[in-house]
């Protein structure tokens, strides 16, 4: 099997004994009637219950599947506290293939089993799931999140994640500028799905000129037909990552958008996107800041979602969850003052403060 270092290593040895291990807890879950078989992992709980998505994905072995939910609930811990939110860090994976294996009665049978954990971890969408699904888990468990506003819930969160990223671009050129407006720059967003094509939307708005790029002819072609002035497409990332002229390049697709080979030829002087691990691997954050790039720490400008699905528990209010996704800009403008503090590139930053707030919350006692 792999660890979440993607190095060989034994799945209790990660646990118990990685630097990338430290969780609080781990359930394996299984109803055999309904074929559920699932994964919950819990990072931490210093600042609050955990909160993290459903993935549902077909992954080649359990171990990977155990290697992926500890990656990605270690991630939410550090992404719900860079957020500010009374939340620690849990993910879920669901071992199938979405199209072929989802049916009610397993989603039934996953509620059951995040329901008996009694609010240590709340879950939401993620790759895989939909608000619909959420919908069918909330029936069997009320700790869950990310439903439909027909359900009491806010339904689609692209919006409040494109407004996050938009707030950490604006934060980047206040940084490297002296000016927090993108009017007159040149964005190159990778991927204009839902949280790409709002994105777009937020640029056009202030006067950016963007160049897109999507797998899907379709995404790209909605954007050109929505879009006459300001708005052109090229061929593929690699493209996009070399347009003459680039001032930003926002990664809104599939992680490891950032590796040794695109970063060496990227002409952009930021990076700032919505898409999640774009860090292919250690030390790519270095040789960005080598480069002269700034780098805007995924995990804290796409975490508009998870502000809106934890609001979502207390009474959905959208204009309270967009003043909150707002201060993503302070947010990450905290985050490079630290890193020219400490000398080390943002990302690093944005680990300590995280790391520091978990810190001092457990040290504290916080009650939740």
């Amino acid at each position: 099997m792999t660890d979440v270092t993607g190095a060989s290593a034994d799945v209790l040895h990660t646990l118990f004994h990685s630097d990338q291990g430290g969780h609080e807890q781990v359930v394996l879950c299984q109803d055999r009637a309904s074929g559920l078989k699932a994964v919950i992992a819990i990072h931490n709980t210093a600042l609050g219950p955990a909160l993290g998505g459903t993935r549902f994905y077909p992954y080649a072995t359990e171990a990977e599947a155990v290697a992926d939910a500890l990656n990605l609930a270690r991630g939410m811990s550090y992404k719900n506290a860079m957020a500010g939110l009374g939340h620690g860090g849990g993910k879920a994976v669901i071992i199938g293939d979405p199209e072929r294996d989802k049916t009610e009665e397993l989603l039934l049978a996953y509620g059951r089993m995040v329901a008996s954990l009694g609010g240590r971890y709340v879950t939401a969408c993620d790759v895989g799931t939909y608000v619909a699904d959420m919908d069918v888990v909330a029936r069997e468990c009320r700790w869950t999140t990310g439903r439909s506003p027909e359900n009491g819930g806010a339904g689609d969160s692209s919006v409040l994640t494109a407004f996050g990223v938009y707030q950490g671009m604006r934060a980047s050129a206040q940084h490297l500028w002296g000016d927090p407006s993108l009017r007159g720059r040149k964005v190159g967003v990778a991927g204009v799905g839902k949280v790409g094509h709002h994105l777009v939307g937020h640029l056009r708005d202030e006067g950016a000129e963007v160049v897109v790029t999507d797998v899907r002819a379709d995404a790209v072609q909605r954007i050109l037909d929505q879009y006459t002035e300001g708005v052109t497409a090229v061929d593929d990332t690699e493209a996009l990552i070399r347009t003459e002229g680039l001032d930003i390049y926002a990664p809104c697709a599939l992680g490891g958008a950032l590796n040794d080979d695109s970063v060496a030829v990227l002409a952009a002087r930021v990076v700032c996107g919505a898409a999640n691990n774009q860090l292919a691997h250690p030390g790519v954050e270095k040789d960005l800041a080598d480069r002269g790039v700034l780098y805007a720490p995924d995990y804290v400008v796409n975490a508009g979602g998870v502000i809106q699905v934890a609001d979502e528990l207390h009474g959905f209010d959208f204009d309270r969850c967009r003043a909150k996704a707002a201060k993503i800009f302070d947010t990450t403008l905290a985050i490079f003052a630290r890193a020219k503090e400490d000398g080390i590139p943002p990302a690093a930053a944005a680990d300590r403060i995280a790391e520091q707030r978990m810190a001092e919350a457990r040290a504290g006692g916080i009650a939740h």
